[in-house]
This record gives structure tokens, sequence and C-alpha cells, in this order.
């Protein structure tokens, strides 16, 4: 039996190719994921034993809020005196003071020079440091910066020309002293974009405190360890200072990044498994042609004497083959894929990381072998079992087998839809990721078993408009002819079309929340803001800017608010100084459930409705607050503003508390005219008063909404690119069940050549008959992702979703590529099929 399992495999090598496709595509996708993560993990432990290979221990202010951004600006600045204390302990060979922050240069073209996730850096410059000038010399003057090679190669900058850098301060120009690099021919540590002043003036633009320190490398004494000159250090600074080894400063970077990059390896395993989800119909479909191709063949060996066990392992036997060879195939293209991506991730950051390797982990080995060759039995499973009911005498007489009811599909279809979607319901408002990942699966499994009962009457409809001649007619009546085989080939397109539509439906159910909300509610004419990247500073601006802004004749009233991250009863907020309280409870149209909205005095704080709840305080209530900077304050409640999508889930506090905050800055501003007022006018008229700060833009209500709904635009294609292999492997699965159905119907095909039907009549037909499996799918999924949209923004409410958005035109070109897709997908099938030989077709069993 085994001999006649793997002789028949090998006998039909285009069967063997087209079922193992797409198991090598979604075993290629969660293979390449491990091989690029790993490789990157490696990459970045490399680059962080890099940085603090000078570094024995390092001294900071120790945070006052734990779990702060590590790169975000420091709790506090280190003195003179500070450094004397460190440079007086037993075991101390050097130590140095630190002034690091944040630098944003400016390129020739004005605009703020960008990375792809490397910090641009601000240093104070230090000789004998892993810095090696390259050209030119140090920075001597205020006025003079030395920067990295890299930098110098990004903006084009050479020795003696101007650079313009942003900081704590605005805009100022410096002269190119020297261009620096790193040991090992680098021109940066990890494509970072590195300026280097002299240290009073790294001090005032990056800390804003002249003489301040942001930390101290030490260097010790040989035969002193790292642990233990740590913990004299300590004993001599005491609890409020933070010191740390050079190695554990390493691991914990490369642990940073190693969390993010486990994350990101979840995202890309999660579209693995939706590829791999589709995956299953298309080996589903497959092996079910299969079986009713090799009927006879099967029923003879029944006759032979084959028990129902025997005809179960030799399909599973094929299934374990075929998953075998593609989990091989698909896991050497998964390491070909992820070396790929990883070489692409470094030639993206300027090619400054320096790739560890390229290696095989074992969990990509393991995984996918499970996964290909467990997919494929388990999608092969339910055939085999057909396969083992086949009636020996029945199948020798060839004797057709009716269509089996399909009540009990769609029961079952129609329960496990309900309790997906109700599933995904309560995942949404609880927030649950499990139940929203099983009620997706729940939801798709039953739409799928749905899709039989619906497939002949939405094909026949389909097919009508696609039948204006007699290959036309015929086309639409093969697509309809087994509702089965239909109904999986269009499932399998339904999943990424339905997943890609949801999306679609969600954010621009957000897109125009944001514009409902921008129009009702803020009646600000004009909003200021920055463009913000994480590092500490960009996009923000000092507060006699806003003094300029309210100066400026026409503006009716203005605010701007800081905001950092604070402690509230212990719990993490989000903290906000707003400069005129009054001033934003008219532009935002703000009431109190309790107090009165008013400018804060000391000791009061106010919460909106979400953090009163969440913290469970009301007005009148005491509640203690912790800043990045300050010390930990007792505050009365002053007022709950009611629930709103514009305030949501704040902690304003006195003007005061700004000294507690990282970054003394204002984040953003709003403007309001005056009555009569031009408001294109008076946006002239503010906008010299940010010309120093390329980062900073003022903009009218309806510009600012777009801006913030072209950053969901670009979450949508990341998305669907993403998904795009899920959607090929659903092209793919209509390629396979037209080939195998031309296979199927050698003989009819050759009948209706031998009366008269032309070549590029039989491609016509089978175009029509893909294109109508095609649009099928893609109506499916366009219904069911609309569902799922709808469902997700209903549940999502409460968290700023006031308004439904269905992207209709977008969904019309998601139809309109899939009966495309249909056209594509015949080129094959159609071609084999016209090249029949019709005697050798007629005469085919």
């Amino acid at each position: 039996m085994l001999k006649a399992t793997l002789k028949s495999v090998l006998a039909r090598k285009l069967r063997l190719v087209l079922s193992g496709l797409a198991v090598v595509l979604g075993v290629m996708f969660v293979a390449g994921s491990f091989v690029l993560t790993d490789t990157l993990d490696r990459s970045f432990k490399d680059l962080f034993t890099t940085v603090y290979s000078d570094v024995d221990v390092h001294v900071a202010v120790k945070p006052r809020i734990e779990g702060d951004d590590p790169d975000a600006a420091p709790a506090g600045t280190l003195t003179a005196a500070d450094l004397d204390a460190v440079r007086s302990v037993d075991g101390v060979r050097t130590a140095v003071g630190d002034v690091t922050g944040s630098a944003r240069p400016i390129g020739e073209n004005g605009k703020v020079l960008t990375t792809t996730g490397a910090p641009r850096l601000g240093t104070a410059w230090r000789d004998g440091g892993q810095e090696q000038l390259r050209e030119g010399r140090a920075p001597q003057r205020d006025d003079e910066v030395a920067i990295s090679a890299y930098l110098a190669r990004t903006g084009g900058f050479t020795v003696g020309e101007p650079i313009s850098v942003l900081t704590l301060e605005p805009k100022r120009t410096f002269t190119v002293s020297g261009i620096f690099g790193y040991p090992g021919n680098r021109d940066s540590l990890g494509g970072e974009l590195t300026t280097a002043f002299t240290e009073p003036a790294a001090q005032r633009l990056l800390l804003g405190t002249p003489g301040a320190y942001s930390g101290i490398t030490v260097r010790a004494d040989d035969g002193v360890s790292q642990t233990v000159l740590r913990d004299r250090v300590q004993a001599r600074l005491g609890d409020s200072h933070q010191v740390k080894t050079g190695e554990q400063l390493a691991k914990e970077s490369a642990d940073r990044i190693g969390e993010g990059l486990e994350f990101f390896n979840y995202v890309l395993l999660g579209f693995a498994g939706i590829a791999l989800f589709v995956g299953v119909f298309i080996i589903l479909n497959t092996f079910s042609i299969i079986v009713a191709q090799r009927t006879r063949e099967l029923a003879l060996l029944r006759a032979m004497g084959a028990s129902r066990k025997q005809m179960i392992a030799s399909v599973v036997t094929e299934a374990v083959v075929i998953g075998l060879i593609a989990s091989v195939v698909g896991l050497a293209a998964g390491i070909g894929v992820g070396a790929l991506l990883a070489e692409l991730f470094s030639t993206f950051g300027g090619g400054s990381l320096h790739l560890a390797g390229i290696a095989v982990p074992a969990s990509a080995v393991i995984s996918s072998f499970a996964v290909g060759i467990v997919v494929t039995v388990l999608a092969a499973l339910l055939p085999a079992v057909r396969a083992s009911r086949i009636p020996p005498v029945a199948a020798l007489r060839e004797a057709a087998t009716p269509d089996r009811p399909l009540t009990r599909l769609t029961v079952a279809g129609a329960a496990l839809t309900l309790a997906g979607g109700g599933a995904l319901a309560l995942g949404f408002t609880d927030g649950t990721l499990w139940l929203v990942m099983t009620g997706l699966l729940a939801s798709f499994v039953g739409v799928a078993l749905l899709t039989p009962v619906i497939s002949r009457p939405v094909v026949s409809a389909i097919g009508k408009l696609l039948a204006w001649s007699v290959p036309g007619t015929l086309g639409r009546r093969n697509s309809a002819r087994n509702p089965r085989r239909t109904a999986i080939t269009a499932a399998a397109l339904m999943v990424g079309i339905a997943l890609i539509t949801g999306v679609s439906v969600v954010l621009t159910s957000a897109t125009t929340s944001i514009t409902k909300v921008a129009d009702t509610q803020i009646k600000a004419d004009l909003i200021i803001s920055g463009e913000t990247t994480g590092a500490p500073g960009s996009g923000t601006f000092t507060p006699d800017r806003l003094d300029r802004v309210l100066a400026t004749p026409g503006v009716e009233s203005a605010f701007g608010w800081y905001h950092d991250t604070v402690l509230v009863n212990g719990q993490r907020g989000f903290g906000a100084v707003v400069t005129d309280v009054p001033a934003m409870r008219g532009i935002f149209g703000l009431d109190a459930t309790g107090g009165t909205v008013a400018d804060l005095a000391e000791g009061q704080i106010g919460l909106d409705e979400v953090a009163a709840g969440a913290l469970g305080l009301r007005q009148g209530d005491t509640a203690t607050v912790q800043t990045t900077k300050g010390e930990q304050r007792t505050y009365a409640v002053a007022f709950v503003l009611a629930k709103t999508t514009v305030v949501t889930d704040a902690v304003f506090l006195p003007r005061s508390a700004v000294d507690g905050f990282a970054l003394a800055q204002l984040n953003s501003a709003f403007v309001k005219a005056g009555p009569g007022v031009d408001v294109t006018a008076l946006r002239h008229d503010i906008e010299p008063v940010f010309a120093d700060n390329p980062e900073v833009s003022v903009q009218d209500l309806s510009s600012y909404a777009r801006q913030q709904a072209a950053q969901l635009d670009t979450v949508l294609l990341m998305i669907q690119v993403l998904l795009a292999l899920a959607v090929l492997i659903a092209v793919l699965g209509v390629i396979n069940t037209l080939a195998l159905s031309v296979i199927e119907r050698t003989r009819e095909l050759g009948l209706l050549r031998a009366i008269g039907m032309r070549r590029a009549q039989v491609m016509r037909m089978i175009t029509v008959e893909s294109v109508v499996i095609s649009v099928f799918g893609a109506l499916l999924g366009l219904v069911v992702g609309t569902a799922l949209g709808v469902v997700a923004v209903r549940a999502l409410e409460d968290q700023g979703f006031t308004d439904l958005g269905v992207p209709w035109a977008r969904l019309g070109s998601y139809l309109l590529i899939a009966a495309g897709v249909g056209v594509v997908a015949a080129i094959l099938p159609a071609v084999r099929a016209a090249r029949l030989n019709v005697l050798r077709a007629v005469a085919h069993e």
C-alpha cells in the first residue's frame, strides 16, 4: 500500500507541486520571520557590546518614574560635585562627565534629516573616546561642531561648511570643524546621526543647564571588576543615583531591542498564520479534487482488499510526503528571505548596522517542519475519510456520486459565524486579544461553511454578466456545477480580502471620527504642532513663542500645553499643564461634572471623566502625583471634565508642575481667530514666529485633520503588504482548482473541441470560470470584512470611534482587482486546456 501511494505521488508531479506550493509560501513566511529576528537580535547585541565597550560603570540620576523610556530626556542632571565624588572613589582610573541629548540636523532643503529609527544624537566632544577624527579637527569654539561620517554622507556636509541644528533651543547654525568615524571604519555605530559640540555649548543646548552632565562614564583600575567598582560608586553617591556596569547597560539595551523584535516576530508570525490558514482551504480543495479524480483507482484498491484504515493512511501518507517536501523547500526559501530582509534592514539604515552572520535558529527548523506537515495532514484528513467511504462496486461502474445535503453544513456555519461575531464584539470591547483571534477564526470558518449554500445562486448571477457568448455561458455553468469546490476556492480568497476590508473600514472610521471631532468639537481656527519623532524636544517650542502668537493681531484666544508621563496614586498617566484653562474650555467646548473649569491654583489638579473613573477620584478628593523630575506632591481635585473625545484620560496640573516635567517645552497650541478675521492671512502672520523651527507647523483645522488621517493610510498600506501573501496563496488556489479541473474534464474539453469549439473559445470559457470564482470570493470578502469592521467600530465607540466610515471607492477597487486576478489566474490553466490533443482527450478515461 505504501509503495502504491508513493508511486501515485511521483506519477503526478504537477499535482505534487500545486498541492505543496501554498504550504511552501506559508512555511517560508514562518522560517523567514525567525531567521530575520534572530539575525537582527544578534546584530543589536553586538552593537551594544561595542557601544559600551569603553564603559566599566555608568552613573545617572535615578528615575523617579520606573519604566520610563530610556531614550527620553534624563530624569535629572549631575553636577561637577557628583563628578568629583566619583573620581574620589577607590578603583576609579578615569571618570568623565557625559553630555548627551537630542540634536536634529537640518538638510540643504530646509527639512530636518531623518533616520529609519536610529536616534539623532548631540554630544559633548571628548578626546580619547570611540570617535576617531577622519577630517579636520575637534570643535574648539561654541559655534563649531564635529559630525559623524554618516551624518556628513547623509546631509552632504563637508569640513568648513555651515550646518543648522535643532536642540532644546531653536535653529542654530554652526561650522563643521571635523568629521569622525568609529573603530572598524564605521561611519556610525548603528545608523544614528551624531553632532558633537564643545562641552559648554552641549550643556546649554542639550540639557538646558550650564555645568550639568547627563551621566558619568567611569573606567576602572586594572584588577578592579565592574561589579566591585559599581558597588563602591553606589555606596559613595547613595540611592538617589543609578549606577550600572557597562555589561548591564549593554544587556538592558539589547533586551529592550529584543522585546521589540519579539513583538515584531509575533506580528510576522500572525500574518504567516493567516497565510497558512488560507493554505488549508487550498490543500483541502486540492485533495478533495484529487480523491474525486482517483475514484476508480481507490475503488480498485478497495476491491483488492484494502481496508478503510489503509485508504485513510494512503491519503495521509501522500499529505505527509507533500508536507515534508514543502517544509524543506519553504525552510530553504525562508532562510533566503530572512537573510535578504536583514540586509534590506541594514541598507535602509544607511548600511551602518553591521549584521551578525546569518544563522538558522532551531525555532525556525522545528516550526517549519511542524507547521508544514501538520497543516498539510490536517487539511487532508477530511478528503482521506471521504476516500475511505468510496463504495468499490459503484466506483468501478463509474456511478455518479450525488451531491450531499448542505443542511448540517449550513447550520454549523451559521452557529460558528454567530459565535465568532459575539466573541469579536466582546474581545474588542474588553481589549482581549485571544478573544479577538478566536472570534476571527470562528467567523471565517463559519462563513466558509455557509459559502456552498449561497455559491450557486450568487455565482450564477455573477456569471450572467459574462455569459454573452457560448464560452461565457459554459464558463458560468462550470463555476456553478460544484458548489463545494467553488465555495472552498472562493473562501480562500475571501479571508485575505475580508481582513483588508475590515482594516480599511476601521481606519476609514477613525479618519471620519477625527474629521468630525475637528469640525464639531474643536473651535480652534489654527493648530500649532510639531513633527514628533520620539526624540526629546522634537516638535516642541518655547513658551515665549506662544506669547508672540497671542500678541499677533487677529488672535482672540489661544492656549498651549506641556505634557509628560506622571504617576497618580502610583498609576501611570498622561500629565498635562495648560497655559490657559478657560481658553481650552472655550475652544474645546468642555463642561465639568464636578467643580469649575478654571486655571489651577497651587495644590490643585483637574481630571477628565475617564481618568477620574480609572483612578477612583471625584472632585474634592486628594491624590499624590509624581513627575519625571520633581518631588512627589499631594493635590486636591479641583474639577472633573465631562467625557469627550477631544481630551481623554488626562491629568491637568498647575503651571508650577512644568518644572518637574522632563522638558519645559510646549507640545502644541490651539488658536482661535477673532470675528471676521481671515484665517489664511492670520496663519501667514503667525508662521514667521516658527520660521527657525522646521519641525513646527501652523495649520488650519482641516489640514491638521488630514495630516492625522495620513498616518492611518500608512498603517493600511503596511497591513495590505503583509496580507498580500495570503491573497497570493488564494490566487494560487484558483490556479490550482482550475488546473486540476482541466485534468478532470479532459474528455469533456476534447468533445467540445471535436464539435467545433476553437482554442480561443476554450480559453475564454476557462477565463470566465476563473473570473466568476475570483469575483465571488472578493464579494464574499467585502461583505464579511465590512461586517467585521462595523463590529469593531461599534465595540470601539468608547475609544473615540464615533462615526462609521465605509471606503466605497476602495472596496470597488478591490472588486476590480479581483476580476483582474481572475484573468491572470486563468492564463496557465486556459493555455493547458487549449493545447489538449483532441483525439487523445476524447479517448481519455
